[in-house]
């Protein structure tokens, strides 16, 4: 009862990174509470998932295996979610914010009046004086995010309604396993109890999943270019960079909405959060938006003729220069200097 709940995301039996990542962060949370971390899993085939998320800190993990439930569909998903709260009544629950969880977090939120704060940047737990009311909450999840298009961030909180519900886009958080023998306890249940025949209207008959063209959330080496790269053409420069270093190519939204590079690069508040061990930020302004989306980068280096540039006050390392004077002299002594 009132513990943290995180939903997990399978795919051909594999649990999503942002799953696990959230997993990480609630095992944190749920150690300033004093509660139990629990895990639900839906879907089928669902031997190993165990394995997967135990190590994780998972106290219990909730299991509901059968046909139907896989691939996702949203009526079934919802009604496990919405009885399964009402018996168990956690405090908070958080799901990654993807194509799923932007689909099933309002729908459950919605049934059980509780709200929801979707992309989440960062999660904490604090108290909150009413002043007005003269009460205060104490406990309480800051669900934090940007917000007014980036140009502040909000803290958001739920002091009546339970759960307190969020969404956290993939990469924001660290994944970090507890201990590989972590035990805890598994709970299977029977879905027929949950979901009623009527749910499972929607039959999917035929899937295609189209495969990323590229790997820039996992990529230790992101080049990122912004606008100030000044054409597609000027691109290239970064995919030859990219080439020599083994790293991948990102962008801007203003690279973005320029046509220089296409929407699945851009990283951001609208677009990909990355947390590369090397960041070089090519003609990016850095406006608060794009920060939100590489701030974790373990090293940041910034090129751009702007000496004022928003993005050199977070960068470990700042190149005043254009990129097309900066990029193909790093091109070169790469080259010489790999062999």
């Amino acid at each position: 009862m009132n513990n943290l709940f995180v939903y997990c995301e399978i795919e051909d039996g594999i649990v999503a990174d942002v799953s696990l990542e959230l997993l990480t962060k609630g095992r944190s949370l749920a150690n300033q509470l004093g509660c139990k971390l629990e895990a639900i899993a839906i879907g089928n085939s669902l031997s190993d998932i165990e394995k997967q998320v135990m190590p994780y800190g998972v106290d219990v993990l909730h299991l509901f295996e059968g046909e139907g439930l896989s691939p996702y569909t949203s009526l079934p998903h919802t009604s496990i979610l919405v009885k399964l709260f009402q018996e168990e009544k956690p405090q908070i629950c958080l799901m990654g914010a993807t194509v799923i969880g932007r689909d099933l977090g309002p729908r459950v939120s919605s049934k059980l009046k509780s709200g929801l704060t979707a992309d989440c940047t960062a999660l904490e737990i604090g108290n909150h004086e009413d002043k007005k009311a003269c009460v205060t909450y104490e406990n309480l999840l800051y669900q934090i995010r940007p917000a007014f298009g980036g140009n502040i961030i909000a803290t958001i909180i739920n002091p009546e309604q339970r759960p307190q519900m969020a969404t956290v886009r993939e990469g924001v958080m660290k994944k970090q396993i507890v201990s590989p023998d972590y035990k805890g306890a598994v709970k299977k249940h029977e879905v027929s109890a949950y979901v009623p025949d009527t749910d499972f209207v929607v039959k999917v008959i035929e899937r295609h999943v189209q495969k990323a063209k590229h790997n820039l959330k996992g990529a230790s080496i992101v080049i990122a270019g912004g606008y100030g790269v000044g054409s597609r053409e000027n691109f290239n420069m970064l995919y030859n960079l990219a080439k020599v270093l083994n790293g991948e190519v990102g962008a801007s939204r203003a690279a973005v909405d320029a046509g220089f590079a296409d929407h699945d690069r851009q990283i951001g508040q609208t677009g990909i959060t990355v947390r590369p061990k090397l960041y070089i930020a090519c003609g990016v302004s850095g406006q608060i938006q794009h920060i939100a989306g590489m701030q974790e980068s373990s090293i940041i280096i910034s090129i751009n003729n702007d000496p004022n540039a928003p993005i050199n006050t977070i960068a470990d390392y700042v190149i005043n220069g254009t990129v097309e004077e900066v990029v193909p002299k790093m091109i070169k002594y790469y080259k010489q200097n790999s062999k």
